[in-house]
């Protein structure tokens, strides 16, 4: 048997302090994990919950929705349309989704959508990947056809995944936003392909990878 030298109090204390770090830290990343997973878990239980995407003319203030799907839990559609809108279309915008404006010359107005989409959001938990733009559009477009946002809880899939990965920004103080494609290929899962429908699908599939359910 070989000669090990024994520990001095010193050595063999730092020796448990690293360990009591080591557990403190496995802890850390159990809770930052189970965040995201419980979220994820509780979206793909609810069966009022919805999935939402949308293509528009741009971001700014004044631009507007012109491509929109929402699916259920089960991925069944219960909407999916294009939208005329009253603005031009940059050749930027469409270069990213495909949307010209004569794709859309006989497409419904945002006050024909809103009837459509209003039964359809009202009272339900809406999963958007980046809510806080989704729904920013959604308001817009509201807003200039006069008309009320629908009544539902905003739930943001970009938020979930973005602590589910756990990457820090250069400064260490934020979790670092991940776009649709890469969320979608951590699971080994299709690119969204920058149209409404297979957005919306390709959200609903990475909540369900955060749930560990794909």
């Amino acid at each position: 048997m070989p000669w090990l030298a024994p520990c001095s109090h010193n050595e063999q204390g730092l020796s448990e302090w690293g360990h009591i770090m080591s557990l403190v830290q496995r802890v850390r990343e159990t809770v930052r994990v189970d965040g995201p997973v419980a979220w994820a878990r509780t979206m793909v239980a609810d069966p009022d919950v919805v999935y939402l995407d949308t293509e528009t003319t741009g971001l700014g203030s004044t631009d507007q929705i012109i491509d929109i799907a929402v699916i259920d839990g089960q991925d069944r559609v219960l909407l999916d349309t294009l939208v005329r809108p009253t603005c031009p279309i940059p050749a930027a915008s469409s270069a990213i989704h495909g949307l010209y404006v004569h794709h859309l010359a006989g497409a419904p107005t945002w006050a024909d959508v809103y009837h459509a989409l209003l039964p359809v959001l009202d009272g339900r938990r809406v999963v958007i990947y980046n809510a806080g733009y989704d729904s920013r559009m959604l308001d817009q477009c509201c807003r200039m056809a006069r008309v009320p946002l629908p009544r539902c809880r905003w739930e943001c899939a970009m938020r979930a995944y973005a602590e589910y990965a756990g990457q820090r920004d250069r400064h260490g103080n934020h979790y670092r936003w991940h776009k649709l494609d890469r969320a979608a290929a951590s699971f080994g899962l299709a690119p969204g392909g920058h149209r409404a429908l297979s957005d919306a699908r390709a959200c609903r599939q990475i909540v369900r990878g955060m749930a560990h359910m794909t």
